[in-house]
């Protein structure tokens, strides 16, 4: 039910094939190009990786023989390769070469995705702020009237916190999307000494960066902290759905989810209109956290790696992505649509009878050199008295002797 297109292809089955396809293609060539294998042979290896012949199918049919995934993908490149051709595919590299690098390459696609949708969330919230800049509403502390505020600054704070998600997918593009084509323990002992300036070659093939050190797999910590940002970025969208969800309240009303004609709020009550949007956006969120405790339990592996990692990642890395996207999606349509009720959010100010000024009365009478502690205490006692007699804050100022 949930994900976009794009976003799903990128995860599928022939789509894994194809990265994987590509090391294989971007190793040989690399290869070739510094001596390792002939430079015929690097070519026919890369041209049969390129083909787009190698089916998810006929993978599937060397694997039920083999029961190993890599090895049956390795077979299927042979079958398309010539004879002298042959003994070199896959040459110096392990399987998680593959895995660990393809998985680099659909986060690097999943960010080429994501990172334009959070930069045009903060430009929307950016527009919002100033639209609605000069509108002056409650700002609740604690779901108290505390004191004024610019309706335009609820808006201006997402805005910079999406600004600040853009940065940071940036900073981590160098840490999480890495190369590995060091073979089985990370030594790069088959290549020997040319093992680095292949992986070098190969990172710039697939606009990665080439691992520093490693053992089999890239170390875990990289993709918790590619996994934490799409989750944080889940929150702060989740964050934004909060506020909408309790200001579209009946007793508060300021703004409202589009709703569009013949749509049905409640399958028993007509009249209902619900944040059905934002509460999804909620909902995927609690999703889409769990999924950054998976990625730690995966940083402690054992020696240069066990498998113990392997199954859930297969879940968690699309599953991340996947959520993110659907939630952005989400989100932009709710914020370009969302209903501003600006009369409204200025009737909500007068609820507690100008009480929302208290702290400007309270720095009045500071300024008038009443000690702080008594002037707060005044202030306090007239509101509450106000309050209890229902009536307007101003009028119990005038008629208390303390002012």
């Amino acid at each position: 039910r949930y994900g976009t297109k794009e976003m799903m292809d990128i995860f599928s089955e022939q789509k894994k094939v194809n990265y994987q396809l590509e090391i294989e293609g971007a190793a040989a060539i690399s290869q070739s190009e510094i001596g390792i294998i002939s430079k015929k042979v690097g070519k026919t290896i890369y041209t049969a990786a390129m083909s787009g012949k190698i089916t998810v199918k006929r993978i599937k049919e060397l694997e039920a023989k083999s029961d190993h995934d890599t090895a049956a993908l390795v077979e299927s490149l042979s079958e398309k390769c010539t004879k002298d051709a042959r003994p070199w595919i896959h040459y110096g590299l392990t399987s998680n070469d593959l895995v660990d690098t393809s998985n680099s390459m659909q986060m690097r696609d999943a960010l080429k995705i994501i990172e334009p949708k959070v930069a045009k969330m903060a430009l929307l919230l950016a527009k919002r702020a100033v639209q609605h800049g000069k509108i002056p509403a409650v700002g609740r502390t604690h779901g108290q009237h505390a004191s004024i505020i610019s309706f335009g600054l609820k808006f201006a704070n997402w805005a910079a916190e999406m600004a600040k998600h853009v940065e940071r997918i940036e900073e981590i593009k160098k840490r999480v999307l890495i190369c590995k084509t060091l073979g089985v323990v990370g030594t790069g002992s088959l290549m020997g000494a040319k093992s680095l300036e292949v992986q070098k070659r190969v990172a710039k093939r697939l606009n990665l960066f080439p691992a520093e050190v490693t053992t089999q797999i890239i170390p875990r910590e990289r993709y918790t902290e590619y996994v934490f940002e799409l989750a944080l970025i889940g929150s702060t969208l989740e964050k934004i759905a909060v506020e909408i969800r309790n200001l579209q309240r009946t007793e508060i009303g300021e703004v409202a989810e589009q709703f569009k004609k013949g749509q049905m709020g409640s399958s028993a009550v007509p009249v209902k209109r619900n944040p059905i949007k934002s509460e999804r956006v909620s909902s995927l969120s609690k999703i889409l956290r769990s999924q950054v405790a998976i990625t730690f339990e995966n940083i402690p592996l054992w020696h240069e790696r066990d498998l113990s990692n392997s199954a859930n990642e297969r879940f968690v890395l699309p599953t991340a992505a996947i959520l993110v996207d659907e939630m952005l999606e989400t989100m932009i349509k709710i914020i370009s649509n969302l209903i501003v009720n600006e009369k409204k959010i200025v009737e909500n100010l007068y609820i507690t009878k100008g009480q929302i000024f208290a702290e400007f009365v309270l720095e009045a009478l500071i300024k008038k050199g009443v000690p702080r502690f008594i002037a707060y205490r005044d202030v306090q006692r007239v509101a509450f008295e106000a309050k209890d007699k229902d009536i307007q804050y101003i009028d119990a100022i005038k008629n208390d002797k303390a002012f």
